[in-house]
């Protein structure tokens, strides 16, 4: 993904504003892989690693490979790895493209993953290099997550829906999303084919699972919400700050930090903060904690 390339962008706050994924999540794909009696647990990869919040929780695999193409958040995943006195030669990271694996040899690896990755990925080669790389009865698990929900405040879900998909164009981050990576996250994955229809024959057990609560009724048997986070209200401003799309927007409309309430990203958040206010009926303060929701969206797969 190119802005996170870009030279401008902090992937320390990154790192640290994003959502950590629970490890019920990881249980659930780990049962996932141990449905086959030859399942194995000798490699995993995680695809589209960022600075490696996933990557380090595939503890069960002997030897683990974080990819990514980008060389900031290789950078930062390698610190890190660096600064962890446990850390045993189990981790490698390994800058590159998800579709082009050729530091991997066939049939050699037990599971995929891709968190919050996937929607970048060309799957007309993102498929066959799965084929290849993925031993019989491997596993891949590829997940996203989707625009946060207030869990107290259901009712700033339509400031949120305005802010990243509206129309304005002055108070909307919506058309500076990378297309079609966004369209396929905010429509939850329901547009990756299924691996067969690439690599006939290559895959089995392919499922679409959704961890989406009550937020999207229309998605078939939705489970519970899984990915949570209480932060403070300064945190949250902090992880919009994140978004790729308000990298763009600032690129294309550098006088709009002239506002008198601040750029758009300071005026969405001041709106839901107004909006928690109202519900509440008193102050909220920027060091006030508040509950914050994912939708989540996961497709897993095996090799045949």
């Amino acid at each position: 993904m190119a802005t996170f390339a870009n030279s401008s962008f902090d992937t320390a706050v990154y790192a640290t504003s994003r959502p950590t994924y629970p490890r019920s999540l990881f249980d659930f794909i780990f049962r996932y892989h141990e449905r086959n009696e030859g399942a194995r647990w000798d490699r995993a990869v995680d695809l589209g690693c960022g600075t490696g919040q996933a990557t380090v929780e595939l503890t069960p695999f002997k030897r683990v490979t974080g990819v990514d193409s980008s060389s900031k958040m290789i950078e930062v995943a390698q610190g890190t790895l660096k600064n962890t006195p446990e850390s045993t030669g189990q981790y490698e990271y390994i800058q590159a493209n998800a579709e082009s694996l050729p530091f991997l040899e066939d049939s050699s690896v037990d599971l995929v993953i891709a968190a919050q990755a996937c929607h970048w990925f060309d799957w007309n080669k993102m498929w066959p290099e799965l084929a290849r790389v993925l031993r019989k009865n491997g596993s891949a698990a590829f997940w996203i997550y989707s625009e946060f929900r207030f869990t107290r405040y259901p009712s700033l879900t339509q400031n949120i829906n305005a802010y990243s998909q509206g129309i304005d164009p002055l108070n909307s981050v919506a058309p500076y999303w990378q297309q079609p990576g966004r369209s396929i996250l905010e429509n939850h994955l329901v547009e990756v084919p299924d691996g067969n229809e690439v690599v006939p024959g290559a895959f089995t057990d392919f499922e679409r699972v959704f961890f989406t609560g009550d937020h999207y009724p229309s998605l078939p048997s939705p489970h519970s919400v899984i990915l949570h986070k209480k932060m403070t209200w300064d945190d949250l401003l902090s992880y919009l700050n994140t978004w790729s799309s308000l990298h763009t927007f600032r690129q294309h409309n550098p006088t709009d930090a002239e506002n008198p309430r601040g750029d758009v990203a300071m005026r969405f958040w001041k709106d839901l903060k107004e909006g928690a206010e109202r519900e509440d009926g008193r102050a909220v303060e920027g060091h006030d904690e508040v509950d914050i929701e994912w939708p989540v969206a996961m497709i897993m797969v095996k090799r045949a």
